[in-house]
């Protein structure tokens, strides 16, 4: 039952439109380096983000295109671009706050898209029948050493596509005390 923790930072899933827009007329991503899901990567390219009290430069573009912009950003960086965004599963942005994307070539304002990404862990169908664990399954998971702490409501998300690995944002990495590579215990 034990899983291996990444942290992710603030970064943000474009839609192919919306990477024309800010990096011009038929651009591709290059890839940066692979991350732990198997065919997603962090681009090379970052952007900025604009909220109305502040602005991130150089955020991180993971790919490939996704079918909708997100932004993911722990708390803190909520209230430091002003803006109330909720804690949701990737992929549900109805009712989220917008934001100002700015590109080398154009710039893009989604009327919604930024969230606090739930925390979750990633299954690969196999682990979660050796785990007897459903899909959307909830369940809490413990992590030791100084500042051990045992998260709740993490949201389990299944699929044959998918490596184990559990996504924790910043906030509650640096909270705990915990770095990617570190590891938690699935707890009944």
């Amino acid at each position: 039952m034990e899983v291996p923790i990444g942290v992710s930072a603030r970064h943000i899933h474009l839609a192919p439109e919306h990477i024309e827009t800010l990096f011009g007329a038929g651009y591709e991503l290059k890839v940066l380096k692979p991350l732990s899901q198997p065919g997603q990567f962090a681009a090379e390219e970052t952007v900025a983000v604009v909220g109305p009290k502040g602005r991130f430069d150089k955020v991180r573009i993971l790919g490939p295109a996704r079918g909708s912009t997100q932004l993911e950003i722990s708390r803190t960086d909520a209230f430091a671009l002003g803006v109330d965004a909720p804690v949701r599963l990737s992929g549900n942005i109805e009712g989220t706050p917008g934001i100002r994307i700015v590109g080398p070539q154009g710039e893009v304002t989604i009327d919604r898209g930024v969230i606090v990404a739930s925390r979750h862990i990633h299954l690969h169908t196999d682990d979660a029948a050796r785990m007897n664990i459903k899909d959307k399954q909830v369940v809490s998971v413990r992590t030791e050493g100084e500042r051990g702490v045992t998260f709740a409501n993490v949201v389990c998300r299944v699929s044959d596509q998918f490596a184990l690995d559990m996504h924790i944002d910043t906030d509650e990495a640096n909270a705990a005390g915990i770095k990617t590579g570190d590891k938690g215990v699935i707890v009944p």
